[in-house]
């Protein structure tokens, strides 16, 4: 069900923004490995996770170096994927059109001109912004078939003023909320302009309960934590295995000791994905 978002406060936890209230048994940890297909090194340290278990699903990355292989690689692995739209990162696969990457780089310059020229709505860029948009969507359809079930952003900056008000993304997408914080952790201002994006996404989007970054893997208490909120919620946890931290967490036993009662999703669920009273996955 979409709607106004409901928000809980988790005093020793974080914040976690449900779209309908929480029902015991009937949540999820899904973690999400980013940058999918942007190296080859990222592409396979991520399918060890994956077969390990460690990794629910992906976000792939196209025009990049390791696209079109790690397209292959997860329609033959049946991997979970989603669009990781890309901004700010150069598109540097033989295929990416000429003209496609220069509109890519101007949308670029001006996202990382500072850090807050992502709130700002540049109309000079409208359509360039429109172009790559497109442009990303039809190529992951090429490569994997179909569109994508499900959209987020390199940097996060699918939620950057151009694309949230440009409403570029299709309605109806499951999209990736703002970081989700403990109490305390960001400014009131912070925590208002956060609050007022994910309304706008719940609108036209369909999203989980609450997001999360994976490191620091230490002190454990953090990560129990967030786990511990599976119990009710459906949480998602983003990683880089390109990163040694998060490939060797991932990989190793200190993530079965931490999750606790809680499991890894096998794919990225949403609560309407669950059976009711058992908190798994329908088949």
């Amino acid at each position: 069900m979409i709607g106004e978002s409901e928000t809980m406060e988790r005093s020793s936890t974080g914040t976690v923004d449900a779209q309908e209230p929480p029902r015991a048994g009937l949540g999820a940890v899904i973690i999400n490995a980013d940058d999918w297909g942007r190296t080859v090194e990222t592409t396979d340290r991520t399918l060890d996770c994956v077969k390990a278990g460690a990794v629910s699903s992906v976000s792939a990355m196209v025009f990049m170096a390791d696209s079109a292989r790690s397209a292959v690689i997860a329609k033959e692995n049946d991997v979970d994927t989603g669009l990781h739209l890309n901004f700010t990162t150069v598109l540097d696969a033989p295929n990416c059109p000429a003209n496609l990457r220069k509109h890519q780089e101007r949308i670029g310059r001006f996202l990382l001109l500072q850090r807050y020229t992502r709130v700002l709505y540049h109309p000079g860029l409208a359509r360039s912004f429109e172009y790559v948009v497109a442009a990303q969507l039809a190529e992951y359809e090429r490569l994997y078939g179909c569109a994508p079930r499900r959209i987020d952003g390199h940097h996060h900056m699918h939620l950057c003023a151009n694309v949230m008000y440009g409403k570029l993304i299709p309605e109806g997408t499951i999209v990736r909320r703002n970081h989700s914080f403990q109490p305390g952790e960001k400014s009131v201002v912070n925590r208002i302009y956060r609050g007022f994006l994910d309304g706008q996404l719940v609108r036209r989007h369909r999203m989980v309960d609450g997001f999360f970054i994976l490191p620091p893997v230490e002190p454990q208490s953090r990560l129990a934590g967030i786990f511990a909120l599976a119990e009710h919620s459906i949480i998602e946890i983003e990683t880089h295995p390109i990163d040694d931290e998060d490939y060797f967490y991932l990989m190793g036993d200190e993530l079965k000791r931490c999750l606790g009662a809680a499991k890894v999703a096998r794919r990225y669920v949403l609560r309407s994905d669950l059976n009711p009273g058992d908190g798994k996955e329908s088949a």
